[in-house]
């Protein structure tokens, strides 16, 4: 018996304009109320708000790709394992020597390089600035890492973006090595955040503080970040536009055409349709 449901939010939740499909909406709310459904994202807290309020979900949340647990109810950090401000600094440091575009993500803030921009993080902050205070996201692009880094209480993680060769020999720094996880999370986007941290683990350790098994529950995603989430899962579902090596460990391959055509919607549906009649 199913009784938690977790889902990505980019690529898996989110359609090709960033919007969770009427239809899907509609699946998730329709879940019956004894299964427990959880966002496990790689975002911040603030930027996956819109899309928990928009599911009526009460649920709390694994954010960073597992860095910590956040209580929208109470909101409090309910668990952590950030990255200490010395390592921070350090890793800004390196970046900068490697020639790195970077982003960082402090308590609550996502903050970005006003000197060296992303396209994604620009982006970002336009569909952030769609939304009213005091629930807009807070996405700041920056020239002092510094300050906010001194006076934050927590790190959550970083995004580095760059040449594949640049990226590379800075992964492999010892440093790097030793202190941080790197996970992809797009094309040419690399997380990374605490050594340890990982959206698998996060919910293993949820799921172990709430007395429910790994059998008992499906995880869905659709990236590389996603693959310790579905290795935990009784059922791990992904995408047919994810890549190959996320596929080969997942259960169940859905065809969805980057969740454009329903696919997901019909699934949920179908699964948890099925339990109530029987």
């Amino acid at each position: 018996m199913h009784r938690l449901l977790a889902l990505d939010l980019d690529g898996t939740l989110l359609n090709s304009n960033n919007q969770i499909s009427l239809p899907l909406q509609e699946a998730i709310r329709n879940v019956p109320d004894d299964i427990v459904v959880m966002i496990v994202t790689g975002r911040h807290h603030t930027a996956a708000k819109p899309y928990h309020d928009q599911l009526n979900l009460r649920t709390p949340i694994i954010c960073c790709n597992g860095t910590y647990i956040y209580d929208y109810q109470t909101s409090t950090v309910t668990c952590e394992n950030s990255i200490p401000k010395e390592h921070a600094r350090e890793f800004l440091s390196l970046c900068d020597q490697y020639g790195l575009k970077k982003i960082m993500y402090v308590s609550d803030s996502m903050l970005y390089d006003a000197l060296n921009p992303t396209a994604h993080m620009e982006r970002l902050r336009q569909w952030s600035l769609s939304f009213c205070e005091p629930d807009r996201p807070s996405i700041l692009k920056i020239s002092d890492f510094e300050t906010p880094l001194r006076e934050s209480d927590y790190v959550w993680k970083f995004l580095v973006e760059g040449e594949d060769a640049n990226i590379t020999e800075f992964s492999s720094h010892p440093f790097i090595q030793r202190e941080f996880i790197a996970e992809q999370s797009f094309v040419n986007r690399i997380d990374y955040s605490r050594k340890g941290n990982s959206k698998g683990n996060r919910l293993r350790e949820y799921i172990n503080s709430q007395g429910i098994e790994s059998e008992q529950v499906v995880a869905i995603g659709d990236n590389h970040n996603d693959i310790s989430m579905i290795q935990v899962a009784g059922m791990g579902v992904t995408l047919d536009h994810a890549d190959d090596v996320v596929k080969q460990e997942a259960d169940f391959v859905l065809d969805s055409n980057n969740n454009d055509e329903h696919g997901l919607a019909n699934f949920i549906h179908s699964l948890f349709n099925q339990r109530r009649s029987v």
